[in-house]
């Protein structure tokens, strides 16, 4: 990059920084402005001269340029905290910020130097609207998110992806993910609840997060309906809108991995996840808001949840060894309890390796759906009370009804 170029660009974050600074305070009489557009731009300028020159002079002009701007910014603060009591520190930090964006150019990065002083100066417009976030935020959802960024973001990654234990089946790193996944559902519907009214939120919640797990959303959704009765409805909404969305990510595996047996398998997944969803959304319609709120999420049922998984691991993986390829449906039946994916993509992969019959294909997945739902409907029954549980068991019955018929239909036709 040319010396020409680099100082314009410095120059422009100068300019894109101080245009906001100089609107914020235009209302103030000339001369009592701490810095505006002009200043600003020098500021820029200056650190793009000075990044220019330390390509070949070394870093002591950049940083001894910051020095001096440092004090600047300092005695400028307290001369503005004297006059205007003001405590704000905003238009200091902005000043070196600038500066080192302009340094940024200056040595050749002028693409990230700009491109970082428009996300500044669109931070800085951005204070009224932030303000007013912070003010919608309650303790209990930010202590809720902290916890959630310790868990995925502090834990998860040091966690190893590798097998342990017996058969090798506690992965360490996948059974923290699903502390997470139901975490973070948590937390995302309580968010819906609050952007939306807690009774339609929880059918949100229910929609998207069947797209990860149906069995993950239904254990949440029970949750809330167990600690407030008045979401019953909601949450059996929610539910059958959650498996609603399994049948159709299913079909979407089928059809990726297999597409041979769309025809036998999608077409029914697609007619009972539609039952599914159409009862949930007539039941959706039906609601009314004004419902308090729960907690974001209980990280005890997160985490109960996960060392449920670590148990049904285990028991997969010994089911399979002693009952061998005779054993597979019930394999099927156990994996389903937890999650149908992971036996799905397992028989896909092996109908098309030719290792197993259409029909036992067809069965297995049956089986696997059908122990998925049973333990879904138990969920909501135990976790989420009978009202619930028998809400959610005749939307079943009427889903298995259509994707029977589906598949009849298909087979005479």
């Amino acid at each position: 990059m040319s010396t020409v170029s680099a100082l314009a660009s410095a120059l422009a974050v100068g300019a894109l920084i101080g245009l906001e600074r100089g609107w914020r305070e235009r209302e103030r009489a000339e001369g009592s402005r701490v810095a505006g557009l002009r200043t600003f731009s020098l500021f820029g300028l200056l650190g793009g001269v000075l990044g220019v020159l330390s390509v070949t002079l070394g870093p002591w002009p950049l940083v001894t340029g910051f020095a001096g701007l440092s004090i600047l910014a300092a005695v400028s603060y307290r001369e503005n905290v004297r006059i205007h009591g003001s405590l704000s520190v905003t238009t200091a930090v902005a000043a070196l910020l600038t500066y080192s964006l302009g340094a940024l150019a200056g040595v050749g990065q002028a693409a990230i130097a700009v491109g970082a002083a428009v996300v500044v100066a669109m931070l800085l417009d951005l204070k009224p609207t932030l303000h007013r976030w912070l003010r919608l935020v309650e303790h209990r959802e930010l202590s809720a998110a902290l916890q959630l960024l310790v868990l995925s973001v502090v834990i998860l990654p040091l966690l190893p992806d590798a097998g342990y234990g017996p058969y090798d089946a506690l992965n360490p790193y996948r059974l923290w993910w699903a502390v997470v996944l139901i975490a973070g559902l948590s937390l995302c519907g309580h968010i819906a609840m609050r952007l939306t009214g807690p009774q339609r939120g929880i059918f949100w919640t229910g929609l998207l997060g069947g797209l990860a797990s149906s069995t993950v959303t239904t254990l949440t959704l029970s949750r809330r309906a167990r600690a407030e009765p008045g979401l019953t409805d909601a949450a059996a909404a929610g539910t059958l809108a959650a498996c609603g969305m399994m049948f159709l990510r299913m079909t979407v595996i089928v059809f990726s991995l297999q597409p041979a047996l769309g025809r036998p398998l999608g077409i029914p997944m697609v007619a009972a996840g539609i039952a599914l969803l159409g009862m949930g959304t007539w039941q959706w319609k039906q609601l009314a808001s004004g419902v308090d709120d729960v907690a974001p999420f209980d990280l005890s049922t997160a985490l109960g949840f996960g060392a449920f998984l670590g148990v049904m691991a285990v028991l997969t993986q010994a089911c399979k060894e002693w009952l061998g390829n005779p054993g597979l449906y019930a394999l099927a039946a156990l994996s389903g309890l937890a999650d149908v994916d992971a036996i799905v993509v397992t028989v896909m992969q092996m109908q098309a390796a030719g290792s197993l019959a259409v029909a036992a294909t067809v069965t297995v997945v049956g089986i696997a759906v059908a122990a998925n739902m049973v333990a879904k409907a138990s969920i909501a029954a135990v976790t989420g009370g009978a009202s619930l549980g028998r809400r959610v068991a005749v939307g079943y019955c009427l889903s298995i009804a259509s994707g029977s018929a589906a598949a009849i239909i298909m087979m005479l036709a």
